[in-house]
């Protein structure tokens, strides 16, 4: 049973399928879609049984960004949010999908806005709908565009030139220049969008869980290693962990003996 309001959670086997759910407001965000984001990614680290999230936004837009209107209501929910109130409770979800242990993949059509082209960086793996048009859109309402981890994740995607130039300006980048940008992985018709994230949800889940969440947490630590030791040091420690599994004796075997592997997350 989903126990959210603004999200819908459906569970295929190993792969959460979630989806923004406020399809009349083009998904945008309210604190109590922010609520449910941090219940939902925190309990992610705990979860042996989920290995992959695909995120998605209900109707014709993946996240508009922050429900401006809804937010500006005089009896709106104002959360602590480690002392920065709504700022700080909105970007620890971004915290929390790089520290949740499963690859998200990030399905996106029409508009990603401001927070909602957070959540697009934030993943793992983005395609992008024909439709899709992505904008660090704080910098349009007087804000600066150096927020909810924008300024940390677009140059890292595209690198700083032409990071510089969409968080200056606020222009949007389109699905054909996003994927020449190296911002997503491929494109493809609006309505293919789920079968074009089947391929990567097969190839990830013939991997190892082991292997398949310290491959995204070593990325998370490598990328800001300082120098080729840091890097070298977390991959050691990791493949020690990982080679001390039954799956990594069990991967050995299957490739030897030419079959599939059998893992059982031991």
């Amino acid at each position: 049973m989903n126990k959210y309001q603004t999200l819908l959670i459906e569970k295929r086997g190993q792969v959460d399928w979630l989806t923004l759910n406020r399809p009349e407001s083009l998904n945008a965000i309210t604190t109590e879609m922010v609520t449910e984001l941090r219940d939902y990614f925190g309990g992610l680290r705990e979860d042996r049984d989920t290995r992959i999230v695909v995120m998605r936004g209900a109707g014709r837009a993946f996240c508009a960004g922050l429900d401006i209107k809804a937010m500006s209501a005089p009896d709106v929910e104002r959360p602590f949010g480690y002392g920065w109130g709504f700022q700080g409770y909105l970007a620890d979800v971004y915290i929390r999908m790089r520290r949740c242990p499963q690859p998200i993949i990030s399905l996106v059509q029409g508009a990603a806005c401001g927070g909602g082209f957070s959540f697009v960086m934030a993943s793992d793996i983005r395609i992008a709908g024909e439709s899709a048009k992505m904008n660090a859109a704080y910098l349009k309402i007087g804000l600066s565009a150096c927020d909810m981890g924008c300024s940390y994740f677009l140059p890292r995607l595209v690198g700083t030139s032409i990071a510089s130039e969409l968080m200056l300006t606020g222009r949007f980048i389109h699905a054909d220049r996003a994927l020449r940008t190296n911002l997503v992985s491929e494109v493809v018709a609006d309505d293919q969008l789920e079968q074009a994230a089947q391929s990567y949800i097969d190839d990830m889940l013939a991997a190892s869980p082991m292997g398949l969440r310290l491959t995204k947490e070593g990325l998370n630590y490598t990328i800001d290693a300082q120098g080729l030791e840091a890097a070298m040091a977390i991959e050691n420690r990791n493949q020690i962990l990982c080679s001390n599994t039954e799956d990594a004796k069990e991967g050995m075997r299957a490739f030897v003996e030419k079959r599939k592997p059998n893992y059982t997350g031991r």
